[in-house]
């Protein structure tokens, strides 16, 4: 006898709430059109569980309770009834611990589904913050959703992200679990995992019995399932752009058939009334202010790229017409709606860095910097995927590095000039930043915080002239 089941999962949605630009790629490179909205994923999932009565699974990997102002300015607290409308079983995090530990156990508590996480633990005691599985009977299927929590977040965020709290991988726990939850009688064992595609690839290699893996962090589309031995891996983009839909057919044995398409929440998808009134309620306080334009831009800026990024680029040449630094540096983010060329608005910095950390300081030696990009490739092209820290390559302005990607850690970087001059690794640069993911503490002296934000800078620069900054090269691949 075959029983039916659809998995549907959203990834990194990063509290975008309602239709915004998106980022997709053409034969002439990047092009932007609108996605995307709680209202129209809303519409989608209420049609395909009317189509799939009572067999469907819905999963969300986190990355959720962050990325806008309306999320950051409530600390996630926005965006309950949304989600708790939306009608989840299941989710893991990222982001979501950025307002610290104690506030994502009380979003937690607020959720009609459970936070789910093997890998994360509480020092004082060493129980686990969350349960670890949940064990749930959909169509006449005992299914086990088995959480794994990013496993960088007390390795390159912020402190206070992790405070009292210690993340493994996940990959030593994982087994016991497995046995565990069949054990209990599960006859499909799903990953929610927020390790990332590579990362995902590799457990799946490693470790039998996984029947399942639902991923994220790594923003990926994939338009497939990605088989490894006996496990189908689905990643379904960022930013509520877009649904991974996963229809299974299974038997005594297991899964005897699949079918899977990734589906693009579009803008002419209709919006359903009740989740769309949740939403104004959420947006309307902040329309007027956030809707201002605060400049604008000749070129359109997006994150589409991992080596170096429009949007970036015009936060560090924010910062270095804010500071007068020799070079700038800030993290690899992969989230931030891309604007298109005309009118910035305040929402669209926001989006862009919604952390708003204050513009930083930092005097750092040449072979400082060296040390300190080698590093950067290392934790974003290890070949060991588990010693990928998350993000893209540091964005960088003011420098030129030429780098062998395929080289060893260590050996990647061929050279690199600042200001046209071969970098001197003797010589003592200022440095501007944001955050520590920019420049780790590790690294420089007389490090300091200015009273300006980076929400200031960017508005400061916007204020002398239009954005307009064509690739820079900043990262050539030899």
């Amino acid at each position: 006898m075959t029983k039916e089941l659809t998995i549907l999962q959203i990834n990194d949605a990063h509290s975008y709430l309602e239709l915004h630009n998106e980022v997709f790629y053409g034969p002439q490179g990047v092009n932007i059109r609108k996605a995307g909205g709680y209202s129209r994923i809303q519409t989608l999932v209420d049609n395909l569980r009317k189509e799939r009565e009572g067999r469907v699974l819905f999963l969300d990997n986190g990355d959720t309770f962050h990325g806008t102002y309306e999320a950051v300015e409530s600390k996630g607290a926005s965006m309950i009834p949304v989600l708790n409308h939306l009608g989840l079983d299941a989710m893991t995090f990222h982001w979501d611990i950025a307002y610290g530990p104690k506030v994502l156990e009380e979003l937690a508590e607020a959720l009609f589904y459970p936070v789910l996480a093997i890998n994360v633990y509480r020092k004082e005691t060493g129980k686990l913050l969350f349960p670890p599985y949940v064990l749930k009977e959909i169509n006449g299927i005992r299914v086990a959703i088995i959480g794994i929590a990013s496993n960088i977040v007390d390795k390159t965020m912020p402190p206070s992200y992790s405070e009292g709290l210690r993340f493994t991988t996940g990959d030593k726990e994982l087994p016991g679990y497995i046995k565990e939850v069949k054990d209990h009688g599960a006859e499909l064992v799903v990953v929610l995992s927020h390790l990332g595609f590579p990362q995902d690839y590799k457990m799946a290699s490693e470790i039998s019995g996984i029947d399942i893996c639902v991923s994220g962090h790594t923003h990926n589309r994939l338009k497939e399932p990605v088989k490894v031995n006996n496990t189908y891996i689905i990643q379904s983009g960022s930013q509520g752009s877009f649904i991974g839909l996963l229809d299974l057919t299974l038997d005594e044995e297991g899964i005897t058939a699949l079918h899977h398409e990734l589906l693009e929440v579009r803008e002419d998808i209709p919006e359903n009334t009740e989740m769309k009134k949740i939403v104004d309620g959420i947006m309307d306080p902040f329309r007027e202010i956030l809707d201002k334009k605060v400049g604008e831009t000749k070129v359109d800026l997006h994150r589409g790229n991992s080596l170096e990024s429009s949007m970036d680029n015009f936060i560090l040449k924010s910062l270095l017409h804010a500071t007068n630094a020799d070079m700038a540096f800030s993290n690899g983010w992969r989230y931030g709606a891309p604007v298109r060329k005309g009118d910035i608005k305040l929402r669209d910095l926001y989006n862009m860095i919604p952390v708003n950390p204050p513009v930083s300081l930092v005097e750092l030696t040449g072979k400082e910097i060296f040390e300190m990009i080698e590093e950067n490739l290392e934790s974003t092209y290890s070949k060991d995927p588990y010693k990928q820290m998350g993000g893209y390559v540091k964005r960088a302005l003011g420098i030129r590095t030429f780098i062998k990607l395929e080289n060893p850690m260590g050996k990647r970087i061929q050279k690199i000039f600042a200001a046209n001059e071969e970098l001197d690794l003797k010589r003592t640069y200022q440095v501007t930043f944001v955050t520590e993911q920019g420049v780790p503490r590790k690294y420089g002296k007389n490090r300091r915080n200015l009273e300006m934000k980076a929400i200031d800078a960017l508005q400061a620069y916007l204020e002398t002239e239009p954005f307009d900054m064509a690739a820079q090269e900043t990262f050539t691949i030899v």
